[in-house]
């Protein structure tokens, strides 16, 4: 698994704190580890990124971006909007496919969901995925409405013939609601695929030795890490 492509199941579920807690599990095994955002929005130029708060939170990792606009917005409207070039899913998998030549583990982080937009011939993360032949990692909220949005990503991933790698909660609250807790348990069923890890809440704001100390530990072995979904699943059920 060269390269790893992390979706969410939309915005603001966790993606950039589980790209870097994959990161850091990865570096903890004695892996090199690139980080590629495929298209960062809502930074200036002078403004570190979600690549270089992976770098920060996971350690000596390359972090790189493929295009950068000031406006948070879907990467084909800021564009447009910047009055710059949009970003093709070609340009991001050449990209990562170049990296991979140099790292053992190539993380391409998407922006948003799986199907915002990054120019306007409807080029997606999804293509990019397609392009380098790379599995794809799902961050989903734990709460309502999670089930709903994390299967409709899925069934898109296989209606492309992608291959979804799992589900990865991406922020798990101190006092999980009866929704929630239930969810450790119907997550892998909509998805049918694996749940790979549960971060807890507030994981991103642990200073960086503690984070990357921590990371394993919130990921299963297949992401590098030590979480075992199912004591996780009895642990919380209801």
């Amino acid at each position: 698994m060269p390269v790893l492509v992390i979706t969410g199941t939309g915005t603001e579920v966790g993606k950039t704190v589980t790209t870097a807690a994959v990161a850091a599990a990865a570096l903890a095994a004695g892996r090199s580890v690139a980080v590629l955002k495929a298209a960062q929005t809502g930074v200036g130029p002078d403004e570190r990124g979600d690549a270089d708060e992976v770098a920060r939170l996971a350690g000596p990792v390359t972090a790189a971006e493929t295009a950068r606009y000031p406006d948070p917005l879907a990467p084909g409207t800021a564009a447009r909007r910047a009055g710059r070039a949009p970003v093709h899913p070609h340009e991001v998998a050449e990209r990562a496919a170049k990296l991979a030549t140099e790292h053992d583990l190539v993380l391409v982080e998407g922006a948003g969901g799986l199907l915002v937009r990054f120019d306007a011939a409807g080029g997606t993360l999804a293509d990019a995925a397609r392009l380098l032949g790379a599995p794809v990692l799902i961050v989903a909220q734990a709460g309502l409405g999670t089930l709903n949005a994390t299967e409709l990503t899925v069934r898109e991933l296989r209606r492309r013939e992608l291959e979804p790698l799992g589900v990865v909660i991406g922020s798990w609250p101190d006092s999980p609601d009866l929704a929630t807790r239930c969810n450790v348990a119907d997550l892998p069923e909509v998805a049918d695929a694996p749940l790979l890890g549960a971060l807890p809440a507030g994981a991103g704001s642990l200073p960086p030795a503690g984070f990357r100390a921590a990371a394993p530990a919130w990921l299963a072995p297949r992401l590098d890490g030590t979480w075992d979904a199912e004591a996780f699943r009895i642990r919380e059920a209801p």
